[in-house]
């Protein structure tokens, strides 16, 4: 099997159901960037050793991704026939790991710089690609709507990346670089 069909050639592309598309399209646009945003997880995965306990989480997520992708990628009026399940505990499960995190480290007051370790930089490059995709993903549930439980999972999917980044400078001990202390942090202050 060839991997080039030729069937894009003139700025077409299909989407599930048959229909073809502007490859510009909103519902293309929003699943490139969750694409994007996959291979950005994929990247963070090389980065840590096969035993890292992050590997599970990260390919959970990639796999949940997939299938988020598939529902993206197909109308409203067809997506019951989408053979690919939902999962209904996506936010929940961003959440729990959210907490755990969380729980081990100082409360953030304060807006940081991405940085610090090539871990930590990734999952914050994976965290404001998954802001985009939310972008996108509003955007077309305005022309056709996106599952709820998506549109959760992905704000709360950033969270969790926003998380990570600083749960992996604590854990090797690197102070984060501030930027300034939240506003409101600063007005209780006066």
């Amino acid at each position: 099997m060839r991997i080039y069909t030729r069937g894009g050639d003139k700025g077409k592309t299909g989407i599930h159901g048959g229909e073809r598309v502007d490859k510009d399209d909103i519902r293309i646009e929003a699943n490139g960037t969750l694409d994007e945003l996959n291979a950005e997880i994929g990247i963070v995965r090389t980065l840590l050793p096969p035993d890292h306990e992050w590997q599970v989480l990260l390919g959970r997520i990639q796999r949940e991704m997939m299938a988020v992708m598939s529902h993206v990628a197909t109308p409203s009026a067809i997506r019951d026939q989408n053979p690919n399940p939902l999962p209904d505990d996506l936010t929940v499960f961003c959440e729990s790991h959210i907490d755990d995190l969380s729980a081990q480290m100082e409360d953030n007051g304060y807006f940081i710089l991405p940085g610090g370790t090539p871990v930590s930089a990734h999952l914050q490059l994976a965290r404001t690609i998954t802001r985009r995709a939310e972008r996108r993903l509003w955007t077309l549930n305005r022309k056709d709507p996106v599952p709820a439980g998506i549109m959760a999972f992905v704000n709360r999917l950033s969270d969790l990346f926003f998380t990570m980044a600083r749960y992996d400078m604590f854990r090797q001990g690197n102070a984060e670089e501030r930027w300034q202390s939240f506003l409101y942090k600063r007005k209780n202050k006066s």
